[in-house]
C-alpha cells in the first residue's frame, strides 16, 4: 500500500458542501435539461454523477476515479436497459478526474480517442471554473457518440436527474 498524502489531504479538504457550490440548483437543472434534450437524439441512456471526495477506506485500497466510476456504474443499475445502452459521467472533483464508463452495448470505449475527447472537453471546461458548460458540452459529444451506435427511440429507461454523491 502506497498512500498518497497529496491526494488524501485533498480528499479531506473538499467538505461535502463542495459538491453544492460547484454544481447549484440552477446548474444542475439546465445539465439535466441537457440530458433530456440529447436523449431524444439517440436510444442510449445517460446520467452524470458527482463526488465531492472518496472516504478513508476508498483512499486507504488506493481506489482510482475510473474504479470508483464503476462502483457507481454499479449502483446506479446503468447496466439495467434493455439495449446494454447505459452510459455515465463521473465526476470526482478532489481529483479533478472525469471517467466515462459506457455498458457492453459500446464495447471497449477505454482508449477511444471521440470517447476520451469527450472527456478532455469536460475537463478543459472545468479548469476554467465552468462546470456547468463542461458538463452541458460533455453530455452533448458523448450524445453525438451515442448516436452513431443507438439511433434515437422513444424509450427512457433511467432517470436524467444528476446523482450527487
Amino acid at each position: 500500500m502506497n498512500l498518497d498524502f497529496g491526494r488524501l489531504l485533498r480528499h479531506l479538504f473538499t467538505s461535502p458542501w463542495a459538491v453544492k457550490q460547484t454544481f447549484p440548483a440552477s446548474a444542475l437543472q439546465a445539465i439535466e435539461a441537457a440530458i433530456a434534450n440529447t436523449e431524444r437524439l439517440h436510444g442510449g441512456e445517460l446520467r452524470l454523477a458527482i463526488e465531492g471526495s472518496l472516504d478513508g477506506p476508498q483512499l486507504w485500497h488506493d481506489i482510482t476515479p475510473r474504479e470508483r466510476a464503476g462502483e457507481v456504474f454499479s449502483q446506479l443499475r446503468m447496466w439495467d436497459t434493455e439495449a446494454n445502452n447505459g452510459v455515465l459521467i463521473y465526476v470526482l472533483l478532489a481529483d479533478h478526474a472525469v471517467e466515462i464508463i459506457a455498458d457492453r452495448g459500446y464495447g471497449d470505449i477505454s482508449r477511444d480517442p471521440d470517447w476520451l475527447a469527450a472527456c478532455k472537453t469536460i475537463e478543459a471546461c472545468f479548469a476554467k471554473g465552468d462546470y456547468q458548460g463542461g458538463a452541458v458540452r460533455g453530455i452533448e459529444a458523448v450524445g453525438k457518440l451515442i448516436v452513431q451506435r443507438f439511433p434515437a427511440i422513444d424509450r427512457d429507461e433511467l432517470p436524467n436527474v444528476t446523482v450527487l454523491l
